[in-house]
């Protein structure tokens, strides 16, 4: 029977490895009992305090069992999830809370205090410290009875991606598309019921959503990273040595860290058998180096923008690659249709001649939370059909097909980056320096691909000090937001439109 709903997934996965670990964190663990014991106790709870279904609830927890069992609890209640990153300064924080106004919000004594005077006055706030299990009234037969009520189509989660403005957009992803991603992944690559997952993506991530799909379809067993351990490349791969992790899903910031450092020739990963990586381009030199010390692995390179989930197409690394030769993104996913269009929307059938890429099928997000204007401009009719609805994405990524028919990223068409596996609009970088903190008065943020650097031009009569720079941005973005270089100018380059002429700094980033 085709699945509706990700719960109908685990209620089997319980049946069938009811005593199993499913999280370990830390010196922690829980089984896969335990966790449905926990989620259907905390989403009897959620509906205690607020008898809401298909409405949002946010958990402001770190990675951890607690966030697990909370996101399961939140789905069992009818609702969707979304995650907040407890790292995130407590303005942007802020402007997600005023824009989606979650009716729940789950945090913990260590979280409560940092987000205690922007709650929104009709969100209930659960602290699971003041939480006691053993008095709540457990009610399966409501539980099922709500989770009967859902569709396919309902959402699943809302995963917050930058804004140019400065609110971050809430990209709305559904069951459907979480249960197409997963059957498409079990089926091309073959995952076992032993599954054991080393789980390095921060719960903000849809990476970490699919650890979730894969731990309640799979019954795989997910071993929660710590944040600390990002600082020692060494120390995670003998997590994943002491743990026997069998899959990796990673964006390749940290890979190409342990290549430099050559660790794999000093820590062995006998029983990693898929590596996944996602999120920014990976350094051919470096992922050679992987594929060289690991060649009983599969290695597969997944793309896709947060607007579609999870990723839309991917590349098994089953030929050999060349240290100068891009890693393509590949093929479609199966039931995702890929279009590259030129400038007059038309279709590029060539080899090497580029194109935007352009999504259609299941895996398209359902838009923007409580934002019809930029779903609109995002979500738009296919150029190619004129005779029916017909929604694709535009992802402003420029791609080509090289002479074996994959698909090759180019670059971006416009000023949204990857970096550090984070989906950036420079702007809303721009629009913090000179529009909300008036540091400089006028600026240009470019970024340079080679360095992994996002670099601001700004114009002022004399240099701003780097650290208070650093600083008064790190209030109001997250770090991985905050500018690496700086560059004072008294006056930008303008364009013959009297405009900031940003091709110039792209070029003269890379020259630097």
């Amino acid at each position: 029977m085709i699945k509706i709903n990700l719960v109908e997934y685990f209620e089997n996965t319980v049946r069938k490895h009811a005593d199993k670990i499913a999280v370990y964190d830390k010196e922690r663990d829980i089984t896969f009992s335990g966790l449905e014991q926990k989620c259907k106790l905390l989403a009897s709870e959620i509906l205690s305090r607020k008898n809401v279904i298909k409405r949002p609830i946010a958990i402001y927890l770190n990675k951890s069992i607690e966030s697990v069992y909370s996101d399961l609890a939140v789905i069992y209640s009818g609702n969707f999830y979304m995650n907040l990153d407890v790292k995130t300064p407590v303005t942007r924080i802020k402007n997600i809370l005023e824009l989606v106004c979650p009716e729940v919000i789950i945090t913990n004594n260590q979280f409560e205090k940092n987000i205690q005077d922007i709650v929104p006055k009709e969100t209930v706030v659960i602290n699971l410290d003041s939480v006691d299990f053993g008095e709540i009234v457990r009610d399966d037969n409501m539980l099922s009875a709500r989770l009967g009520t859902l569709i396919d189509t309902d959402p699943l989660c809302i995963i917050n991606t930058s804004g140019s403005t400065g609110t971050p957009k809430g990209v709305v992803l559904n069951h459907r598309s979480f249960v197409d991603f997963t059957e498409w992944a079990d089926d091309t690559f073959s995952f076992t019921d032993e599954e054991i997952i080393g789980s390095l993506s921060p719960l903000v991530f849809d990476i970490y959503s699919f650890e979730l799909c894969m731990l309640m379809a799979k019954g795989s067993t997910i071993v929660l990273i710590p944040d600390h351990l990002s600082a020692f490349p060494a120390a995670i791969l003998q997590l994943l040595q002491e743990k026997k992790v069998s899959f990796i899903f990673w964006v390749p910031t940290i890979m190409v860290n342990i290549a430099n450092m050559n660790l794999l020739d000093k820590i062995q990963l006998p029983d990693l058998r898929l590596c996944w990586f996602a999120g920014e381009v990976f350094p051919t030199k470096q992922f050679n180096y992987w594929h060289g010390e690991l060649p009983r692995v599969l290695f597969a390179n997944l793309y896709g923008p947060i607007e579609i989930t999870l990723d839309c197409t991917y590349f098994k690394v089953e030929r050999e690659i060349r240290d100068e030769e891009p890693i393509p993104i590949g093929f479609p996913c199966r039931n995702t249709d890929v279009l590259i269009l030129d400038e007059d929307d038309r279709e590029v059938a060539e080899a090497g001649r580029e194109g935007e890429l352009c999504i259609r099928g299941t895996s398209l997000a359902m838009g923007y939370y409580n934002n019809p204007e930029k779903t609109a401009a995002a979500f738009v009719q296919n150029p190619l059909n004129s005779a029916y609805p017909e929604i694709i994405y535009r992802t402003g990524d420029v791609v080509y097909r090289n002479s074996f028919g994959e698909i090759v990223f180019k670059g971006r068409k416009d000023t949204l980056i990857k970096h550090l596996g984070y989906r950036i609009e420079l702007g809303e970088i721009e629009h913090v320096i000179i529009n909300k903190l008036k540091l400089v008065r006028n600026g240009c943020i470019v970024y340079n691909n080679q360095k992994k650097e996002i670099t601001l031009f700004y114009e002022a009569e004399q240099e701003v000090n780097v650290s208070e720079f650093r600083t008064r941005i790190g209030k109001e973005l997250p770090k991985y937001m905050v500018p690496t270089a700086f560059h004072c100018l008294s006056e930008l380059q303008r364009n013959t439109n009297g405009k900031i002429d940003r091709l110039h700094y792209n070029q003269l980033v890379t020259g630097l």
